[in-house]
């Protein structure tokens, strides 16, 4: 992750007030101490990886970034095996860096988690370059290229693609209209 998409991470977190994050994709731990500096002070991370031995990295990371171990909860397993398992509504943002061919199954687990003024964001979104190349490319970009086209057509979101990075893809699920 690059410095200016953590910034980014943060930034954002701290704009949502957010106290309640999940992240798909622990990876190392560096988003997710990114966004833990972003969070209110009894903000709780939850992050889903595949690989157990990565969580434990980042759990190490999340300790000597000085974090203890209540500010977050680790879940080994595939994102769209536990996902489901989390409250539906519970959220005030949802970090995406996970499988490319998953992002759009992310995108509707993100809708049900977030709470309304809630936000999603998708890391690498610019795939070096080749969402916007006319060559000929594989699923996983044409599968962000659908992503893109889908959150930019989703009346429920308002979205931004931040040029930070391999490009943040961030959108803010909107909160019941006045008059419903």
């Amino acid at each position: 992750m690059s410095p200016g998409t953590g910034s980014a991470l943060r930034l954002l977190a701290a704009t949502a007030d957010a106290k309640a994050v999940a992240e798909i994709g622990t990876g190392t731990g560096v988003s997710g101490i990114h966004l833990l500096r972003g969070m209110r002070p009894d903000g709780v991370l939850t992050t889903v990886d595949v690989d157990p031995e990565r969580q434990q990295f980042a759990r190490q990371a999340f300790r000597a970034a000085g974090f203890t171990g209540n500010r977050a909860r680790f879940i080994p397993g595939a994102a769209l095996d536990v996902l489901p398992r989390l409250a539906d509504g519970g959220y005030d943002m949802v970090f995406c860096d996970g499988d490319r061919l998953e992002c759009l199954d992310y995108l509707d687990e993100s809708l049900r988690l977030l709470r309304p003024g809630g936000l999603v964001c998708f890391e690498g979104v610019f795939a070096h370059g080749r969402t916007v190349d006319s060559a000929v490319q594989p699923t996983e970009v044409l599968r962000l290229r659908e992503l893109l086209r889908t959150v930019r057509e989703t009346e429920e979101l308002v979205s931004s693609l931040l040029p930070v990075g391999d490009g943040l893809l961030c959108a803010v699920r909107r909160g019941p209209s006045a008059g419903a």
